[in-house]
């Protein structure tokens, strides 16, 4: 068992590595979209968001669609990869727009969830995803 755990590259251990990849980054993204909408006033009212497309509110709605709807969508594991994309745009704003000049220990956590999604833009959803069940 443990020789097969630790040797093996069967397909069956990259589904599982892929699903527990899928929900690990998903639902701790979500914890960060969950936190915007429900501070969602304040954030507006401090001016702690970046403006990025046409205004402030603008820009923190769609870094919300994509923390917490897109990374749902991860969870599941539908419409994997292209729910990926948003992602890694929002990431790469928090890495280059709102932390830039920082440092890069304000800029770590960003950098792990965007290598993630690219990961997982890659490899897509597995075999234990919705994707997978459509496919067949």
């Amino acid at each position: 068992m443990i020789k097969s755990l630790l040797f093996s590259s069967e397909k069956s251990n990259t589904d599982f590595a892929i699903l527990l990849l899928r929900t690990t980054m998903g639902i701790l993204m979500m914890l960060h979209g969950w936190d915007k909408w429900t501070h969602f006033d304040t954030i507006i009212a401090k001016e702690q968001f970046p403006v990025i497309v046409i205004s402030m509110q603008f820009s923190l709605v769609l870094a919300i669609f994509a923390e917490l709807l897109m990374s749902a969508f991860i969870v599941i594991g539908v419409f994997t990869r292209l729910a990926a994309i948003p992602l890694i745009f929002t990431m790469l704003v928090a890495i280059f727009v709102v932390h830039l000049g920082g440092p890069i220990s304000d800029r770590e956590t960003a950098i792990l969830f965007l290598i993630g999604f690219i990961v997982i833009l890659f490899l897509g959803p597995g075999k234990y995803s919705i994707d997978a069940a459509i496919k067949k």
